[in-house]
């Protein structure tokens, strides 16, 4: 027993300082200390149980967009990185398995060949816009009277300077490397062949799904008698993107949508967005008006910029103007709306560009009635030429009578439409009772 003593006092001593510097750290870190507990504490556990969860996307290894070649891969990139994948498929799967040498450096005898060729195509090309500008200077510096008349003159410039354009982009038509750039995504919209290369990709597919789309819903004419779309007009509410014709759900096209409208002409251009619903039934004469949702005017858009937040115009004019007063939007966003048994609505959406780039008078446009609008009536008056076209439809669904309650469009909740019956013809009453 004596020898047992001494160590039980030592422990107590042992514990004494321990219990010291644990309740010292404990006061100052505000947290409570447990000893000789063989459980954790239940806030320890919760930490674990928090690090124990890793989160799904880190066990992916990272992907490189130039290099992914299978569709999973893309779809974890999305995921993950929020990235496009570049370029095609299979452009990509032969990047991965050849060695990284510059697209310029193959080592192919027939490729080295080929640009000295284009090379050589290059530098000819470059002598004729040189020679051509210099035509066209000392045109522009000579007498109206020597050129036949100013319209003569001008129609000679307009002449030259189109032929010039033709020069620079046939200059540049044919280089990999222009080609490469544009296929990733990164050409410069300023420059003339690029904007060449993305209007010839636009009219091979997206075009001709527009037009298809125009024409099989009647767009022209039931709103404008003829239309030749020169801009791609793309339409999303928030994230989810719109074909034209797809259906959009009532809750979702309540806010105001984002458009980005893709010139392929130099310079800026002031347009007008006009949003008008070409199926308003009218019970009284068995027959259809129009009704005019938005409008908006005065918008800047060049090739560089294309995105037109409707729900930001006005916020962003007020930061970078002065003036106040002065606004885009002339009537405000009506939610798209259908009555219950009513027919599917048409809803397009115009881009028309403002002639010779001058402001319109945005309070007057505000006067504008909704119901029974005429599109071809406004474009007249103000002078306006339709550029680009988009189109998406409504109809009723379980959220068209909030949407309609917050719209102030109580009453048009209870309207239900159904179809007459229509009596058949004397002669077709006998047959029918002969059966």
């Amino acid at each position: 027993m004596a020898s047992i003593k001494p160590s039980i006092r030592h422990l107590n001593t042992c514990l004494r300082c321990v219990r010291r510097s644990a309740n010292g750290n404990a006061a100052l870190n505000g947290t409570s200390v447990r000893l000789l507990s063989s459980s954790a504490a239940p806030r320890e556990e919760a930490q674990v149980q928090v690090q124990t969860q890793p989160n799904p996307m880190d066990k992916w290894p990272p992907l490189d967009p130039a290099l992914v070649d299978n569709k999973r891969d893309e779809r974890r990139l999305i995921r993950k990185e929020g990235i496009q994948p570049i370029g095609s498929r299979r452009r990509r799967a032969a990047l991965r398995t050849s060695p990284q040498v510059p697209f310029e450096q193959l080592p192919y005898q027939c490729f080295q060949e080929a640009r000295k060729f284009l090379l050589e195509d290059r530098q000819e090309k470059i002598k004729q816009i040189e020679t051509q500008r210099l035509r066209l200077n000392n045109l522009l510096a000579q007498d109206p009277a020597v050129s036949g008349g100013t319209e003569a003159k001008e129609a000679r410039i307009r002449s030259m300077r189109n032929y010039l354009n033709e020069l620079v982009i046939w200059a540049d038509i044919n280089d990999p490397l222009v080609k490469k750039k544009f296929e990733d995504g990164e050409g410069d919209m300023n420059k003339p062949v690029y904007r060449y290369l993305a209007d010839q990709k636009w009219r091979k597919y997206k075009r001709l799904i527009l037009e298809q789309r125009i024409y099989q819903f009647n767009i022209v004419p039931d709103i404008l008698p003829a239309l030749d779309p020169v801009a791609d007009v793309d339409l999303a509410f928030g994230r989810r993107k719109v074909a034209p014709g797809d259906f959009v759900d009532s809750l979702v096209s309540e806010s105001m949508p984002r458009l980005k409208v893709q010139t392929f002409d130099q310079g800026e251009k002031l347009v007008t967005v006009v949003v008008v619903d070409a199926d308003v039934p009218i019970p009284e004469k068995n027959g259809f008006t129009y009704r005019c949702h938005f409008i908006a005017s005065n918008i800047p858009i060049s090739p560089t910029q294309t995105s037109i937040p409707l729900n930001q115009l006005d916020q962003t004019r007020k930061v970078f103007q002065k003036k106040a007063a002065d606004k885009n939007i002339a009537l405000p966003w009506l939610p798209p709306w259908a009555n219950k048994g009513a027919p599917y609505h048409r809803l397009a959406v115009f881009v028309m560009e403002q002639s010779e780039a001058k402001a319109l008078d945005v309070s007057a446009i505000g006067k504008t009635k909704r119901d029974g609008f005429v599109l071809r009536s406004f474009m007249d008056k103000l002078k306006l030429t339709p550029i680009g076209i988009t189109l998406f439809r409504t109809k009723w669904d379980e959220n068209m009578a909030g949407v309609m309650q917050r719209a102030g469009l109580g009453d048009q909740v209870t309207v239900e439409f159904k179809r007459k019956r229509v009596e058949p013809l004397p002669y077709k009453r006998r047959t029918e009772r002969m059966r």
